[in-house]
């Protein structure tokens, strides 16, 4: 578990800390900044009582009890709930403060809806999102490539036997450490990256060379039909070792390093902002 740290919402400081590698927000501190109550603490508790009557659903369910520092200086144990369960928790405020955050949900739902029914859409909306932060086409390109490469490698893994996110993590390390001589957690430690993800950090060869050693542990497994998690592995460290192999030879004909500290997107602001 990591430090606790502060975020603000609509001006209000929420505490949040992180929990198994996901962020944990404190729900009063959440009920307080839309709500304006005097006392959040009794805000939750008849609310948690109001809605469980409503329809037998317990709101403490997706809550848990984590150590959060109180204005005292000391730390108690304190409802707190991931990402999901906030959002479940403001659907249930009855509060005009809230109302924005309930239409945004009901968007990004109908967005999702659409997508299921015209994959395309979501394609369009990730590209656009990517160019609205800057990134150029031909980066943008080989993002999406990468991208659709890692759908069809865990499709493949799905239907031969990686069933859990923990077996994904497991089998993308091996890829990565052939690759790269790394794992993608070392990696993100390199670039200085913490919840951010690691592939929109990478330069042109880093998503390439991704692409590839995914690319071949996907035809690997095909061609071999492999099953189960282990031979799965063994197929992963093969599909790296050969993108690592095509790594090296290119490092030693440049003389330099592919896996690099850089922010892809950070080197190109900066020399942007020295031709101007």
């Amino acid at each position: 578990m990591e430090a606790t740290k502060i975020s603000l919402f609509k001006g209000k400081k929420i505490r949040k800390i992180i929990y198994q590698n996901e962020w944990w927000f404190s729900v009063v501190d959440v009920v307080e900044a839309l709500t304006d109550s005097a006392q959040p603490s009794k805000y939750w508790t008849a609310m948690k009582a109001r809605v469980s009557g409503e329809g037998g659903f317990q709101l403490s369910t997706i809550c848990r009890q984590l150590k959060l520092e109180s204005s005292d200086g000391k730390k108690y144990e304190t409802d707190c709930a991931d990402t999901e369960g906030i959002f479940r928790i403001i659907q249930s405020i009855p509060s005009p403060k809230a109302e924005p955050f309930k239409r945004w949900l009901a968007k990004v739902g109908y967005e999702r809806v659409q997508e299921i029914e015209n994959p395309e859409l979501a394609t369009k909306r990730t590209r656009m999102l990517y160019k609205l932060k800057g990134y150029p086409e031909d980066w943008i390109e080989k993002r999406m490539r990468g991208i659709a490469i890692r759908e069809e490698l865990t499709d493949e893994w799905q239907n031969r036997g990686a069933r859990e996110q923990k077996d994904y993590e497991i089998l993308t390390a091996e890829i990565s450490k052939a690759t790269f001589g790394i794992t993608p957690n070392q990696y993100k430690k390199i670039k200085n990256l913490k919840r951010e993800n690691l592939r929109d950090h990478m330069d042109d060869f880093e998503l390439i060379f991704t692409m590839l050693g995914e690319r071949a542990t996907t035809e690997i497994h095909r061609n071999e039909d492999s099953k189960g998690l282990p031979k799965l592995k063994s197929d992963a460290k093969a599909g790296g070792d050969i993108a690592g192999g095509a790594r090296k030879q290119l490092e030693k004909r440049l003389g330099r390093s592919i896996v690099s500290k850089n922010n892809f997107l950070k080197k190109r602001q900066n020399q942007k902002s020295l031709e101007k």
